[in-house]
């Protein structure tokens, strides 16, 4: 199995620490306001790396953590008049509502700041105790970034470009520059700690490693995140982990590349925000699942109406697949062991997500097994196989939340949402294809060509045949 580690800059053979058992933290949310779907497909990729690990026989305990003491979450919950751990304990709640509506399914330990206060005062500490960070007469405890000469190997910056993009003012009592905060004294209306320090809370570097080294220990196999955390962020942890025991912190480093909507990054100043919530609204969650994992997850995201409607109509053509297998009578499962394409699924899922848990691809071979699928319908023929590779791929896809609606279900829903669209019925359409049909007998092939140009105005394909006249969606109408 190979993975594209970001601090070697390549794809590894991924080798465990110990034996057949991993390792791994992903940084969560920080629940200032409702997750948007950037936070949705991070979660999705580790979800998914997780899950494929297990399935290719892993132990792996899994860590994804909640940032509930935050400068926004202040701000916010100040707004609201609220006490700020109530806020995030609130927003907590409702992003995991929004998680499991898209089925992201739980990782094993899902620590939050606010709870390992006392680890992360003691892991300060050890840090000033040990020469690598310092306490200021105002309270303030500052990581000295001088005394980790390795400091900048994950995001490959210079020294003289270290302090890009982070703060460039000089705080009170702050030696450096580049010296970043591991614990902030008190302000007035902030939520805070007594400790030696003082009154104070963590920053926001200090509350992975801490909670990485408490749950998973000094050295974890795989470290998770957006690639907007790879500096200051991870350059942070990795600095302070190391400083701390001596040891390397992560083994790889896994990056999910970030996502924009029509082309534009995601702001509200742009008013092009999308939450899960709002994503929800419009699409199955499937769809939403299926749209992430269509593209490999290292790569840029591009959302769009577009993009959407691709991953609408595929599964829509998948599901029907299903649908028209489901639909047939008196089959009995017999003689599909050495079938082919039985025995490609799996293999072929595993060589894709071997390579760099490459979905995409996975998902890429479905196209062909499904023509194979409708090929054996139409001609009926080999029926007991039809079902048992349908099974194999429920199976092998669940590792990946593909495919795992019922099918009528998931096809009358996507059906309902485009007659809601043309603002049509169902009992409408059928009406103006049995007028169709009738002119037509009357050789009125003028009229007849009026009715399929209005449906076809509304977004309604005709297909015509010997045992009568079917009726689809355009934009979601495949060839079966």
């Amino acid at each position: 199995m190979k993975v594209y580690n970001t601090m070697s800059g390549s794809k590894e053979e991924l080798i465990p620490l110990e034996e057949k058992k991993i390792k791994m933290y992903a940084c969560g949310v920080t629940v200032y306001d409702q997750c948007h779907i950037g936070h949705a497909r991070q979660a999705i990729v580790y979800d998914v790396i997780n899950q494929y690990l297990r399935y290719r026989g892993y132990e792996v305990t899994y860590v994804r953590n909640y940032t509930d003491v935050d400068d926004k979450i202040i701000a916010r919950a100040n707004e609201l008049n609220m006490n700020a751990l109530d806020y995030s304990k609130q927003k907590i709640v409702e992003a995991e509502e929004d998680l499991s509506r898209l089925k992201v399914r739980n990782a094993d330990i899902t620590p939050k700041a606010s709870e390992n206060i006392d680890n992360i005062v003691d892991f300060c500490q050890k840090l000033i105790e040990k020469g690598h960070a310092y306490l200021t007469e105002k309270g303030d405890v500052y990581f000295s970034v001088n005394t980790f000469p390795q400091y900048g190997k994950l995001s490959k910056r210079k020294t003289e470009e270290l302090i890009d993009g982070v703060r460039k003012d000089v705080e009170e009592g702050k030696k450096d520059p580049k010296d970043f905060a591991l614990w902030k004294s008190a302000k007035e209306g902030e939520i805070s700690w007594d400790t030696p320090f003082g009154k104070g809370r963590p920053g926001w570097h200090i509350e992975c490693s801490t909670m990485a080294l408490h749950n998973l220990g000094e050295t974890i196999d795989i470290h998770g995140g957006g690639k907007d955390l790879v500096f200051p962020h991870h350059e942070n942890e990795i600095a302070q982990s190391e400083s701390l025991t001596g040891k390397q912190f992560a083994k790889y480093w896994i990056h999910n590349g970030l996502i924009t909507i029509n082309g534009q990054k995601m702001s509200k100043s742009l008013g092009n925000t999308m939450t899960i919530k709002d994503a929800l609204e419009l699409y199955e969650p499937e769809v939403i699942k299926y749209l992430m994992l269509s593209k490999h997850y290292s790569t840029p995201l591009d959302l769009n109406d577009k993009e959407f409607a691709v991953s609408e109509m595929n599964l829509y053509y998948f599901y029907n697949t299903f649908k028209a297998i489901d639909e047939l009578k008196d089959v009995v499962l017999k003689d599909y062991e050495n079938n082919e394409v039985f025995k490609s699924i799996n293999a072929n899922f595993i060589k894709s997500m071997d390579d760099d848990f490459n979905t995409a691809s996975a998902i890429s071979e479905l196209f062909q097994t499904f023509k194979y699928l409708n090929t054996l319908i139409k001609e009926n023929k080999d029926l007991n196989i039809l079902k048992a590779i349908k099974n194999e791929i429920i199976r092998v896809y669940s590792v990946i939340g593909l495919l795992q609606e019922d099918p009528a279900r998931f096809v009358l829903s996507l059906k309902n949402k485009h007659l809601k669209k043309a603002n049509l019925t169902v009992e409408e359409i059928e009406k103006l294809i049995s007028e169709r049909t009738n002119v037509k007998q009357e050789k009125n092939y003028v009229k007849a060509d009026e009715i399929r140009n209005e449906l076809d105005a509304k977004g309604i394909i005709l297909n015509d045949s010997a045992s009568g006249t079917n009726w689809d969606f355009k934009e979601l109408y495949t060839i079966m």
